[in-house]
């Protein structure tokens, strides 16, 4: 699936292909195989109507002005010190801004993605005006998608930590660890993703890069007219997306009540409501095909049993060597997360394997905690299926000229991907 992804081949296409001949190189029939992938296409549909009506929105969004006058905003900071110190001191207030709001997404308020296909394409042109790389903007946002919910145990967080990663070692015989000791366990891990943040920031990407000019590139300096009452509106409609999203714990819900909003508050005319959501839809249906067709990928993987045979052999080859099964956990669990294209989903297959395997080999209870935890983290920076890199592209490509695998996953992966390997291997050598 990887290496088809790399070739440039649809990623959608890529999973179902992969999904076939998986099933069928584990020993299913063609039928079973394709009975298996079927049976889990429905587990990416929530997250693909999610998208869709958050592409809605957004457009919505849009309508308003609010985006428009948030770019011209900073546009006008620009214009008239377009100096190399006013540049590069800008383009790090944005790119510390994002980075805040995306660690809050999954902290201060639990929104995750949401927030990217809203807020990003208006500040499209102000990535162009500093001449700023998209693939350092999404290496941002991955960061801040990622790690919050790694180390500290609220929002999305608390989920991981606690009633996903911390519950499993109790399941399978981990009984010893308490709730304070998992991030203690993650914090190694956690340093490889800020290095791998500093390494983006301060020389892959630190260059000036040009994009072509396009609608979404170019905002235009002269002033225009603000319709205030749409702008209140836009603040409502924002407020009661959140509000909703928050209280009923899905997004679909909660974008749809900030759409009505719009629609009630005379933003958007009932007549426009069709081509607004068209528009929405036609912005996001590539993410959402590329999440169904994932969640039929993942239900393949689990059917074939593949995942535990792969350890069960890692486990008879390696003999005693603890530093090599370290290494060779940590790398499964990466193959398996990019491959199901999610840490939360990851950890009950992992943990189920690792944790008697760690036991076995001699690994403490906090470096277990770091092994499950890090390889389970790993793949959900560099899988072309997660929604910590599909939610960068979903902003980033509004305007055609950011290309999800080579701009969005190949540069996240070298940048956490090996330097969680490394930083999840000292954490379990040393803790």
């Amino acid at each position: 699936m990887l290496l088809l992804a790399l070739m440039r081949v649809n990623v959608v296409v890529a999973l179902t292909f992969s999904a076939i001949v998986g099933g069928l190189v584990a020993g299913m029939s063609l039928n079973d195989t394709v009975a298996a992938f079927e049976s889990g296409l429905g587990g990416g549909a929530t997250i693909a109507l999610s998208y869709a009506m958050l592409g809605t929105f957004a457009v919505a969004i849009s309508r308003s002005g609010i985006t428009d006058l948030l770019a011209q905003s900073v546009i006008r900071r620009i214009h008239g010190q377009e100096n190399h110190v006013a540049s590069t001191g800008l383009k790090y207030v944005v790119l510390i801004s994002l980075l805040l709001m995306a660690m809050a997404s999954q902290n201060v308020i639990p929104v995750h993605i949401a927030f990217i296909p809203i807020l990003i394409p208006p500040l499209l042109a102000v990535f162009a005006k500093l001449k700023l790389d998209r693939r350092l903007v999404a290496c941002v946002l991955t960061f801040g998608l990622i790690t919050p919910y790694m180390v500290l145990p609220v929002g999305f967080g608390g989920i991981f930590l606690n009633n996903i990663l911390l519950k499993n070692l109790h399941d399978n015989g981990l009984e010893a660890i308490t709730a304070s000791q998992v991030p203690t366990a993650m914090i190694l891990p956690a340093i490889g993703m800020i290095f791998g943040l500093l390494l983006a920031v301060f020389f892959s990407y630190r260059k000036p890069r040009e994009y072509q000019e396009t609608e979404l590139t170019v905002v235009l300096q002269d002033s225009f007219a603000i319709n205030s009452k749409h702008i209140a509106i836009a603040g409502v409609g924002i407020v009661a997306a959140l509000v909703v999203q928050l209280f009923t714990g899905s997004m679909i819900i909660g974008a749809l009540a900030g759409f009505m909003v719009f629609t009630f508050g005379g933003v958007i005319a009932w007549k426009e409501t069709h081509d607004v959501f068209t528009k929405g839809v036609h912005m996001m249906a590539m993410i959402g095909f590329i999440m169904i067709s994932a969640a039929g990928f993942a239900a393949v993987m689990k059917a074939t049993g593949g995942v535990e045979t792969l350890v069960a052999s890692l486990s008879t080859n390696i003999g005693d060597n603890k530093a090599l099964a370290a290494l060779l956990m940590l790398v499964v669990g990466l193959l398996v997360t990019m491959g199901i294209g999610s840490s939360f989903s990851t950890i009950p297959i992992l943990a189920t394997i690792y944790v008697p395997l760690c036991l076995s080999f001699g690994f403490s209870p906090m470096a277990t905690v770091a092994l499950v935890g890090t390889a389970a983290a790993l793949g959900d920076a560099g899988s072309p299926a997660s929604d910590s890199t599909l939610g960068p592209t979903s902003g980033l490509n509004a305007d055609g000229q950011h290309e999800h695998i080579w701009e969005t996953v190949v540069p996240t992966f070298i940048h956490y991907n090996l330097p969680l390997i490394v930083f999840g291997w000292i954490a379990a050598m040393v803790l």
